[in-house]
């Protein structure tokens, strides 16, 4: 299972660096950031699973962080832990009510009590089951939410992208190296939804398998998928071994013990927009996500192509 990533947030470089060393030996990835911007930009970029949060930064405040943090749909699941030498009661009130932080520690701190607050939010983030366990995008619940919202809603684009081949590939490589390729796939969707598309996109992933999901508006859907075709078909051999990149498949058994020749991992995205509806529930709305994702996969395959996207029957 990949490391627990945990967001330092904090300018006092002893405290900053007591903080780093502590977490890294307790088996967690840091990353650190001693100004708000750069914090909120490693968000964009990799969401942690946590934010350990100061409150006197020198480009902001860590309110504002907490509150960039809980406003965007990529990152209001994070469990968010201000601690801070800002203990007076209207600055905890702050924080816990206009941030709606999860918790709120005041310096100076007992590390193994902040240890015990960080495992305990962690573990309640993993029992409400908002995020994956891999990627820690957001899932289940959250998902169905946005989906909700888009019901409502009108100028949308929902895409849903499976990667093909990838219940074979862990059949051959295993599911740590699978994770590898969740991870992997999760960081080029960042990053494509980051400089192709809206801040307030939302990207997302289903809890079992390799299915992801992304809104985003009209004008911007095309260069988005392409872009994350190209990434992915690019980058997604250096998981394979030589010789299954020279030959370009992989050979797997199949249920009955027959010998299959998988082609190297690809993607099928599907997208509808809010002209495809009306919609009228979440379930039709995920099924005709799903039928235009798999029409992109068989043309794919009739096309002789690696990668595909197919935009839905309003286009």
């Amino acid at each position: 299972m990949s490391k627990e990533r945990i967001l330092i947030v904090e300018d006092t470089p002893d405290i900053a660096n007591l903080l780093k060393i502590y977490f890294l030996s307790q088996g967690y990835e840091v990353f650190l950031a001693m100004r708000g911007q750069v914090a909120l930009d490693i968000c964009r970029k990799t969401p942690p699973h946590l934010a350990l949060l100061d409150v006197g930064l020198p480009d902001m405040l860590g309110y504002d962080v907490g509150k960039a943090l809980r406003a965007s749909p990529r990152t209001r699941h994070i469990p968010i832990i201000f601690l801070t030498a800002y203990g007076e009661r209207e600055n905890r009130l702050k924080g816990l009510g206009e941030v709606q932080a999860d918790y709120y520690m005041v310096k100076p701190f007992d590390i193994e009590e902040v240890h015990t607050i960080v495992k305990n939010q962690l573990e309640t983030a993993r029992r409400k089951n908002q995020s994956h366990p891999v990627t820690n995008l957001p899932t289940a619940e959250i998902i169905n939410d946005q989906f909700r919202h888009l019901l409502s809603t009108s100028g949308w684009v929902l895409a849903i992208a499976h990667i093909n081949g990838f219940e074979a590939f862990i059949r051959s490589y295993g599911a740590v190296v699978g994770e590898e390729v969740l991870e992997f796939m999760a960081i080029i969707l960042n990053e494509t939804m980051n400089e192709r598309g809206n801040p307030d996109d939302f990207i997302g992933q289903m809890v079992v398998g390799a299915d992801f999901v992304f809104t985003s508006t009209p004008e911007r859907i095309k260069t988005i998928c392409e872009q994350l075709i190209y990434r992915f078909d690019e980058g997604v051999g250096v998981h394979y071994n030589h010789n299954h990149r020279k030959q370009g498949y992989i050979e797997v058994s199949d249920d009955n013990g027959v010998l299959r020749q998988i082609p190297l991992m690809s993607l099928s995205i599907g997208v509808i927009t809010s002209q495809d509806g009306p919609f009228y529930d979440i379930r039709e709305l995920t099924e005709t996500a799903e039928e235009t994702r798999q029409k992109a996969f068989v043309l794919s395959r009739e096309q002789g192509q690696k990668s595909l996207y197919y935009i839905g029957r309003a286009h």
